[in-house]
């Protein structure tokens, strides 16, 4: 049995082994930003060719109405389609939770896209970065496996690769097929909003949130309209138009200062939110 699959079959030793090296990181750190500013050129030339390029004046968000999600999780299995994932690989998880006076409700988590992303600042290797736009984006051929990432993100909203690239996800073609190429195993892989049909869009004249070829998958398969996506740099866009006129919105964890680029609209059963 290979190093990989040993650790592939003891997960509560590889997530204490992976947060001992995070805490030695801090150290590790001095010794690894030589590294870093070697690897940044790949990283800056995969935003421009990403169309993340400064200037373009653009920044995504989505925001996410809990009263109006169903927890169908069509968003969850039209983004394994199209990411061409495993059934146990997912970008965006829907969970079931609980208010305080007992009520539940459906809470989707896509990555939230951080100003202040805490994954950007430990890559060692520069392989997470940060669109103009605000995308954070990845580039597969830098990332080395090493998971920091993935221990610092406090959404939990990354997923190691532990294996070759599916022929065809569990959900195609019921929720689409694969748009993007697949990556190699070893990776940590994540949402990314779909730039590449932002991307795509935008050199068509398309509108990301307004056109569905140009808006993320999760947001076009919602049945109830309950995701919202756009440019918040754009006062008359979707998600700047929801945003004005909610009463209430929070974002996850806001203690933490990451900023997230992705707002909820909190359950209207219960006090427990208190959103800005």
């Amino acid at each position: 049995m290979s190093e990989l699959e040993k650790e592939q079959s003891a997960p509560e030793e590889k997530s204490t082994t992976s947060r001992r090296d995070f805490i030695k990181l801090a150290g590790a750190l001095a010794g690894a930003a030589g590294v870093t500013k070697l690897f940044m050129g790949s990283a800056t030339a995969a935003r421009a060719s990403s169309g993340g390029e400064e200037g373009t004046g653009h920044k995504w968000g989505m925001l996410i109405d809990i009263n109006l999600c169903i927890g169908c999780q069509y968003c969850t299995y039209s983004c394994e389609a199209i990411n061409n994932l495993a059934d146990d690989m997912r970008y965006c998880v829907v969970t079931t939770e609980t208010t305080q006076s007992g009520d539940e409700f459906f809470l989707s988590r896509p990555c939230m896209h951080c100003d202040e992303a805490p994954c950007v600042h430990v890559c060692p290797v520069g392989a997470t970065y940060k669109r103009s736009d605000g995308i954070v984006a990845m580039d597969y051929d830098r990332c080395i496996g090493c998971r920091y990432c993935q221990v610092a993100c406090p959404y939990d909203a990354r997923v190691f690769n532990w294996r070759e690239p599916v022929a065809l996800s569990p959900q195609s073609p019921d929720f689409g097929y694969q748009e993007v190429p697949n990556r190699p195993r070893g990776v940590v892989e994540k949402c990314t909003f779909c730039s590449h049909r932002i991307d795509a869009g935008l050199e068509r004249s398309l509108i990301p949130g307004v056109d569905t070829q140009a808006t993320p998958a999760c947001v076009v398969a919602c049945p109830t309209n309950a995701r919202i996506f756009g440019d918040m740099n754009d006062a008359q866009s979707p998600i700047s138009v929801a945003l004005s006129q909610a009463k209430t919105t929070m974002r996850l964890r806001e203690e933490l200062s990451t900023e997230p680029r992705v707002y909820y609209i909190p359950p209207q059963i219960d006090n427990r939110f208190q959103g800005s």
